[in-house]
């Protein structure tokens, strides 16, 4: 089926609704998403974003563009609510290890939970600490321009001068004069004009371990300052796609517009879009409260929250059933409906190959596949896409109990079109679909049969009966008979 890609529309949060979507090149896409600031191990509300982003990335190069992703790293400048002290040096201090091995853990930890979700990594992950040199110049052209000024080794962007020409507060829609400080950022009001001016470079004190060489003297990057210049640097002065969590919108997007128009005059991407947060059992996810699981504890069932443990092709599929804008509750309840959904999609698709094909065919199934692509076409709505693949299971249901019939032409049709919104597109890896795995479970069930037969013959019944009773509670039961 031929799909264009100008049919695509995309909520933009600059301007709070669906615009179609034109890229600056026609046949190329540049997205960059805020990636982890890597000081702890990845919590699922980062997982939402960059499994909502891998379906983003996965569509669009479905439909024709060649798309460069870059996701960063921020490993350094992340400074703690309310206190001047950088995340990575305080869990090094904890942990009593090198700042860097910190970060090289966690991010090994990230990379680990996005790889068990099957999520394609990005084009480029560059780290702030890989691009000190571009940040530095970058802040060296906003003081050139006149948005920042030095004091006591710090640069802080100055947001009244800079509001004297443009508007800050773009994304979040506030009002400069409203905002307190809340820039994540808090100290220095001795050294700032404006106590809503956010740090560019810190000053690093002789017992800071992460800092460099400037010409302000020895410190680090501000956290805003960071993706300004990584997006710039892979992607250009003007790029299509910017995207992150909605806790992002403000401070940090707001910043980097700010720190995009003191350099180069313009908004850094055309469309900015945001992903909404995800609870646990209607709360706020709180380490606090205990109202908190990880990814790991959520696979491997570790956690009083849940009953057992989700395979992460489950998780993925009840992120899936939300759509990316919308807020997602994470319950038991809700992973073991998403868990009986998941396996009735992926049982017909391997029911496709079962189906006896028929000349009287009397399917219709091309519209069902036309409404699976003007979802993902309508801001990537991956629940309504979803619902739609259900419409497909109840067809080859009914072709199975020869309730409808089908050529084998169709048969394989329908098969193409499953494969590619299961795998291809939502990026599932699943046994009997991936190519990468291969499902030869009736294979072991047959040999333990045989060992247990062998067993019987030689009356050595303990293993028998252990034989059968495993396999009994894999819900295969043996009749001797």
């Amino acid at each position: 089926m031929s799909i264009s890609n100008k049919n695509l529309k995309i909520y933009n949060s600059l301007s709070s609704k669906k615009e179609d979507f034109k890229s600056i090149n026609p046949s190329r896409v540049g997205m960059y998403v805020c990636g982890p600031t890597v000081y702890n191990k990845v919590h699922l509300g980062n997982c939402r974003t960059f499994i909502s982003f891998d379906l983003i990335v996965r569509f669009l190069k479905h439909i024709g563009y060649d798309v460069r992703y870059v996701r960063n790293i921020t490993d350094v400048g992340h400074l703690e609510e309310n206190a001047e002290e950088d995340k990575i040096l305080k869990r090094a201090k904890i942990e009593k290890i090198e700042p860097m091995e910190v970060v090289q853990k966690y991010t090994n930890d990230f990379r680990d939970v996005l790889n068990k979700f099957n999520l394609t990594p990005p084009n480029i992950e560059p780290t702030a600490t890989g691009h000190i040199i571009e940040q530095i110049e970058m802040i060296e052209k906003i003081i050139e321009n006149g948005y920042a000024y030095e004091k006591n080794g710090s640069v802080y962007f100055d947001l009244i001068k800079f509001n004297e020409k443009y508007k800050y507060g773009k994304l979040s829609n506030r009002n400069l004069y409203d905002i307190i400080n809340e820039s994540r950022e808090l100290f220095g009001f001795d050294e700032k004009k404006n106590p809503q001016d956010f740090a560019l470079w810190k000053n690093a004190n002789a017992s800071h371990i992460m800092k460099w060489k400037s010409p302000w003297g020895y410190g680090f990057p501000g956290w805003h300052i960071e993706c300004s210049a990584m997006s710039h640097k892979y992607l250009g002065e003007k790029f299509d796609i910017h995207g992150g969590g909605m806790d992002l919108k403000f401070p940090h997007h707001d910043c980097e517009i700010a720190q995009s128009e003191a350099v180069y005059n313009q908004n850094p991407a055309n469309y900015w879009v945001h992903t909404n947060m995800l609870t646990l059992n209607g709360r706020k996810m709180s380490k606090s409260s205990g109202n908190f699981i990880l990814p790991e504890n959520l696979f491997n069932g570790n956690s009083e929250l849940i009953e057992k443990g989700f395979d992460p092709m489950v998780v993925k599929f009840l992120m899936y059933q939300a759509h990316y804008r919308n807020t997602l509750d994470l319950s038991n309840e809700s992973l073991l409906a998403a868990e009986k959904g998941y396996k009735k999609l992926t049982q017909s698709f391997l029911d496709i190959d079962n189906l006896r094909p028929s000349n009287d065919e009397n399917v219709e199934y091309e519209s069902i596949i036309k409404k699976c692509y003007e979802s993902m076409l309508d801001d990537f709505n991956s629940p309504k896409l979803i619902s739609h693949l259900f419409e497909i299971s109840k067809l080859i249901e009914d072709v199975k109990k020869k309730k409808k019939f089908m050529s084998k032409k169709s048969i394989s049709e329908l098969k193409s079109h499953l494969r590619l919104f299961l795998i291809d597109i939502l990026g599932f890896s699943i046994d009997g679909i991936d190519n990468k795995k291969i499902d030869n479970s009736n294979e072991l069930i047959n040999a333990m049969i045989e060992i247990r037969d062998f067993s019987r013959a030689n009356k050595n019944y303990e293993i028998s009966d252990f034989i059968r009773n495993k396999l009994n509670s894999f819900g295969i039961n043996l009749k001797d008979n």
